[in-house]
């Protein structure tokens, strides 16, 4: 299988190819996460961004795969960190044990989830680079990637 981006991890059926990462099991693709909750039976997704994005964005949507997600604010709305994260994060999976696949809106909060899920014995933890929305474009919009753009399955905000 080629790969268009020498950097961009690789799937290969159930075989997941993680981009390196410092502090966590590694980046993965918005579709490589949708494969890997599909492959294995339990592994997590887990969604880091504030309530206010849940509520007005949308959320990730893997009912289709019997799942839920997990929703644990990495952040609070404004900007100072959640010192109940790893508790809720912890409550929110329960026993699972299995992969840990965190979202924000860009890929770049998820990275200390991810990380402190880690170091916290959370393992093995990803995180999805593009998040949700994506990063910002050229434009200033942020519909040039991400879950939603990947067109993973997905509810709108107040659906």
């Amino acid at each position: 299988m080629s790969n268009p981006e020498p950097d961009a991890p690789v799937s290969r059926g159930s075989r997941l190819e993680p981009r390196p990462a410092a502090g966590y099991a590694g980046d993965i693709t918005p579709q490589e996460a949708w494969d890997l909750l599909g492959d294995v039976p339990d592994a997590t997704l887990v969604d880091v961004r504030t309530d206010g994005e849940w509520r007005t964005i949308g959320v990730p949507d893997v009912s289709s795969l019997e799942k839920r997600v997990v929703f644990a604010e990495w952040v609070h709305a404004d900007g100072r960190p959640n010192p109940a994260f790893l508790e809720e994060l912890k409550a929110g999976l329960g026993a699972t044990g299995g992969p840990v696949v965190f979202l924000c809106r860009s890929g770049q909060r998820s990275i200390g989830a991810a990380r402190l899920a880690t170091s916290a014995g959370i393992a093995p933890s990803y995180n999805v680079v593009e998040g949700f929305e994506g990063p910002a474009g050229p434009d200033g919009v942020r519909n040039h990637s991400g879950w939603k753009v990947r067109e993973l399955p997905w509810t709108e905000a107040g659906a």
